[in-house]
């Protein structure tokens, strides 16, 4: 049994049961893969997948239990190099951070000086992308840490934790009527085009909730996958923005007014994920700890070891 081998039939699990999608994300070739997929089950003594011919059309239910024993294999290969190499090489290495665009662009800049400037030899990578990218991500070990609104605690590999809370504020241009409206209502939002984030982006089901329950349906103009992007289009006057109130500033955003909206949807919560039964590197912990004070080695680790309810804001 080769590690290689428990890697293969992982990916082909990730891809669906496609096997040239496994070979091409390995760099391998198929008939490469299917060879191995044989020899191991030959060596276990069962079938790992069902099969139509040449294609793989399921898992079988022992099948099932290999691969979660293969999953947690190749996991502890990765935390024993990860291990091996912090004792070897000190302070350097490679962070590899995922977040969303309004993470990425309003929250972690400060967080990023910060940690360059305290671990110089570590090589910081930041990837964006959708929380579900950045779920993703996490659990096939592309990336170290993720953050993200939504998504993250929908998945079981995961451990996450929360971060902070935040609201949604509305934007209009200046001298906008909406802006005389205090407080605001729900019911004169709906009057106006509204452009807000993609559905699967920064509490989005937070704002399509609160018109469920007003009975009203929004008159969404515009989605987009960031701040910056939405308030583009409300400063052409397309329509009013709903974004999280992280994401504007009075003195960048001239010519725009905000106004608040916490009271009109329910508060979001920020989350961090980390890859459950993964090992951080003293590194890790010092990049968590500056993005969140409170999260603390001491409460990361109790949630990695699974003891302990998880920290509530």
């Amino acid at each position: 049994m080769k590690l290689q081998q428990l890697r293969y039939i992982v990916e082909i699990d990730r891809q669906g049961l496609n096997v040239s999608e496994a070979a091409e994300s390995l760099y391998t070739s198929q008939p490469g893969i299917s060879k191995q997929v044989k020899l191991l089950e030959d060596e276990l003594g069962i079938a790992i997948f069902e099969r139509s011919g040449k294609r793989f059309t399921g898992v079988t239910e022992p099948g099932k239990v290999v691969l979660r024993i293969a999953e947690r294999i190749l996991s502890e290969a990765e935390n024993l190099k990860r291990a091996s190499a912090e004792f070897a090489t000190g302070a350097t290495g490679r962070l590899v951070l995922a977040a969303t665009h309004t993470q990425a662009r309003y929250a972690l800049p400060v967080v990023v000086r910060d940690f360059i400037s305290k671990h110089p030899d570590v090589k910081l990578e930041m990837h964006q992308g959708s929380p579900t990218q950045i779920a993703e991500w996490v659990v096939t070990g592309e990336a170290d840490i993720g953050i993200a609104t939504e998504a993250l605690d929908q998945y079981p590999q995961l451990v996450t934790l929360p971060v902070r809370q935040w609201s949604h504020c509305v934007i209009a241009p200046e001298g906008h009527p909406i802006t005389r409206s205090q407080p605001l209502a729900l019911a004169e939002l709906a009057k106006w085009p509204l452009i807000t984030y993609d559905t699967a982006f920064t509490g989005r089901s937070r704002i399509n909730h609160a018109f469920e329950r007003l009975g009203a349906a929004p008159n969404i103009a515009l989605t987009a996958l960031d701040a910056d992007v939405i308030k583009t289009y409300v400063s052409l006057g397309l329509g009013l923005g709903i974004i999280s109130a992280l994401a504007f500033d009075p003195q960048r955003d001239s010519g725009l007014v905000a106004v608040d909206a916490s009271h009109l949807f329910e508060s979001n919560t920020t989350r961090l994920a980390i890859r459950r039964g993964s090992y951080l590197r003293r590194y890790d912990y010092a990049m968590i700890e500056l993005f969140a004070p409170h999260l603390t080695r001491r409460v990361v680790e109790m949630a990695l070891s699974g003891g302990g309810a998880e920290y509530q804001l």
